[in-house]
């Protein structure tokens, strides 16, 4: 009997074994297929919703009504490529070289901030490469998740105490800072938003989380009141407090967004219908204000659809972090699920009228070359987790 019992012990450990190598070998497959088919329906979503925005307009000007829908599609098929870079090298190895991913990261905004850069729109935060335009602010945020969870990761057990929370805030604030000088106050959200959820997961105390947040309204406050910010930036921030104070200036645009969002009603218009979208009444409506296409279209049941995929992102990306191997891989995942959480709810806030207006574009479903790269590396970066959550 002891005989059988240690064969069948050795037998067990063996299986045991011969699991463990066929999971280190094969992390393909444990790919979230739930968490993809999600993504690849949202940027679906995103390229009829491009596309309807924006093909009237482009035929009353006598060009090709599907020209932003190619691009966007390009960008697509792009994203899709990095989301599979991105797997491909284990995640652990992305922390270890964090510092050098920090260092190039820093290297590029203070690039893009010479003569180097371009500017667009009173802002400098691009490089013009032929017909395109690449802001490394976008995949500055991915950089950022990777270095603050590296960071953390090395604490193991020890509380993030107030010594070690202003080395955290140090990391955060130079690329923060760097992104403001262009000026892009709606990135320096988003950074803000992925430090406090890295933060709250990370192990920060309750005081040290509200006395950062209370900074933050501050700094926030200040800017608007001694003038560091363009006066066109400030009416953009402050004319959801006011909708009604300068409807032909500064509020147009959130005027005509709640006109679009109110006419759909339940069902909405009908996809290609409305004449907010046919008639291009709202301004940058494929990037910023894409939202207004959905709400004026496909309704409430249309923007019901598409947030319910958001929530399956979220879900897919907070189960992957709650079983990943270690502290890294689970803060990695919980700085997308802030990232994409706080890019939704303040583009479809600020298209209803209860968020400010910052420009932050609508994940997968705004136009946009460098948003959609780094939102598909993100994703990337949570399929990697969750592939090697057994190694």
């Amino acid at each position: 009997m002891t005989t059988l019992a240690a064969g069948a012990g050795a037998g067990a450990g063996t299986g045991r074994r011969t699991l463990t190598r066929q999971s280190a070998a094969s992390p393909w497959r444990h790919v979230d297929l739930s968490l993809v088919i999600a993504v690849v329906l949202l940027a679906a979503f995103g390229l009829l919703m491009i596309y309807s925005a924006t093909r009237v307009r482009l035929e009353e000007r006598g060009l090709d009504p599907t020209f932003y829908l190619q691009r966007q599609a390009m960008f697509v098929a792009i994203g899709l490529a990095v989301m599979t870079a991105v797997t491909l090298f284990d995640y652990r190895l992305y922390r270890d070289f964090a510092v050098l991913i920090y260092g190039g990261t820093v290297g590029i905004l203070l690039l893009v901030l010479s003569p180097l850069g371009a500017e667009h729109k009173g802002q400098q935060a691009s490089f013009d490469i032929g017909a395109f335009q690449l802001q490394p602010s976008e995949f500055a945020k991915i950089a950022l998740i990777v270095c603050l969870a590296a960071y953390v990761s090395t604490l193991r057990e020890q509380v993030i105490d107030g010594r070690r929370l202003l080395v955290i805030l140090g990391v955060a604030g130079l690329p923060m800072g760097l992104i403001y000088l262009q000026p892009d106050l709606g990135t320096s959200l988003v950074f803000g938003a992925i430090l406090m959820g890295m933060l709250l997961i990370g192990g920060a105390k309750a005081r040290h989380l509200v006395l950062l947040l209370l900074g933050v309204v501050v700094a926030m406050v200040a800017v608007v009141q001694l003038g560091v910010l363009k006066e066109y930036q400030v009416a953009r921030l402050t004319s959801f407090l006011d909708p009604t104070g300068d409807v032909a200036g500064a509020a147009y645009n959130l005027d005509q967004s709640k006109t679009a969002i109110g006419s759909g009603g339940f069902f909405g218009k009908g996809l290609f219908q409305g004449s907010q979208t046919n008639l291009s009444y709202v301004p940058e409506q494929h990037t910023d204000f894409i939202f207004t296409a959905v709400g004026e279209q496909l309704g409430f049941l249309g923007s019901a659809v598409m947030l319910a995929l958001f929530s399956i992102v979220v879900w897919r990306t907070w189960r992957a972090a709650a079983l990943a191997r270690d502290v890294a891989g689970t803060l990695m995942c919980v700085g997308v699920i802030a990232m994409l959480t706080f890019q939704v709810f303040e583009n479809v806030g600020m298209s209803m009228g209860i968020m400010p207006i910052t420009g932050i574009p609508l994940p997968f479903v705004s136009y946009g070359g460098s948003s959609t790269l780094a939102t598909f590396a993100g994703i990337g970066l949570v399929l990697n987790v969750h592939m090697r959550r057994f190694l």
